[in-house]
């Protein structure tokens, strides 16, 4: 059971026509007869519909969709200055024309998922510090929530564009000794609830030590939910992440280096709290100077299975996710 109350955690031929005349001599058989205006009319609608059918198919013009992409350098710093011919995208392998190019500056809805576990206990400090500069940049026309996991998901903060309010719920981050965190059931109720929220760009920001984990949930479920939700998810790691063959912990690894990936985010590995607050910090800055590309697909009955991004600068790397409606893919 989930306290609070996120969004979902327990706290998708018309017109005229002319009538065939029938008449008959006695001499002749039943047989139709068209008056000359009636004739003419129907002349008219079949040539006409035979020249719709004969359009070349790009002259009706490509659907328009829209991705938001993170441009960055080596340095994970965001790259300024791109255009249309500096971003490739595929559908399912397909190339798409990129047809625009310019700042995103929609509205992002931000769930920011603490472990506060008992292995939290060494770097929470830095944590708070990082999270309260991180929301000091991204609150201006975003909303956030806050989310701490340690025993089961539970909200801070819900939803909002308020620093003080915001600032207020890390102060209450605090280790919880003798608490594993949750992570997997909290992803996948955060995901349930952000499905009904129709910001056109969402994402969960997570911050995660390396201690056990004792979510319920398992991979499998958890990963159809970020998908439909269209959350792309940005993990920051803190600490050794060995490899271990318990179950719970293999789910939570697949989680950090698959979904990151495969949702238009990323995962950022520390090895000491102290890099915490920058690494934060950069996120921000990354967030703040997406761009906004549009392109054209044919129109189709079957949605493309995979959407990638990708540059022609080697040097810049690119990822993102397709715009949201309602939760889904628009």
């Amino acid at each position: 059971m989930v306290s609070g109350a996120l969004d979902g955690l327990t706290l998708l031929f018309h017109g005229s026509y002319t009538a065939l005349l029938v008449s008959r001599t006695s001499d002749s058989p039943m047989r139709p007869t068209f008056p000359h205006s009636s004739a003419r009319l129907i002349v008219t609608m079949l040539v006409l519909a035979l020249a719709a059918a004969l359009v070349p198919l790009r002259a009706q013009g490509p659907r328009e969709r829209t991705m938001f992409v993170s441009a960055v350098n080596a340095q994970g710093e965001p790259v300024a200055g791109l255009g249309p011919d500096d971003f490739i995208i595929r559908e399912d392998g397909n190339a798409r024309e990129v047809l625009r190019v310019s700042r995103a500056i929609e509205p992002i809805d931000i769930a920011i998922l603490v472990d506060n576990s008992a292995a939290s206990e060494g770097v929470m400090p830095r944590v708070r510090e990082g999270l309260t500069a991180f929301v000091g940049a991204m609150t201006k026309g975003n909303q956030i929530a806050l989310v701490a996991i340690a025993d089961r998901p539970t909200i801070l903060v819900d939803y909002t564009q308020s620093p003080a309010r915001l600032r207020d719920g890390i102060g209450l981050l605090w280790p919880k000794s003798q608490a594993g965190s949750t992570l997997l059931d909290a992803v996948y109720e955060v995901s349930r609830g952000l499905a009904r929220r129709d910001a056109p760009r969402a994402l969960m920001v997570l911050v995660i030590t390396d201690g056990g984990d004792f979510a319920n949930r398992q991979f499998p479920q958890v990963a159809p939910e970020v998908r439909q939700a269209n959350v792309a998810i940005h993990a920051i790691t803190i600490g050794n992440f060995a490899a271990t063959s318990d179950d719970e912990v293999r789910n939570r690894a697949r989680l950090l280096s698959e979904t990151t990936r495969v949702s238009g985010g990323q995962r950022v590995n520390l090895l000491t709290p102290i890099s915490a607050q920058p690494a934060l910090e950069r996120l921000a800055r990354e967030l703040s100077s997406q761009y906004k590309v549009v392109y054209g697909r044919p129109d189709s009955l079957i949605p493309p299975e995979k959407v990638e991004i990708s540059g022609r600068r080697p040097e810049v790397t690119m990822r993102g996710a397709l715009e949201r409606v309602m939760g889904t893919a628009k």
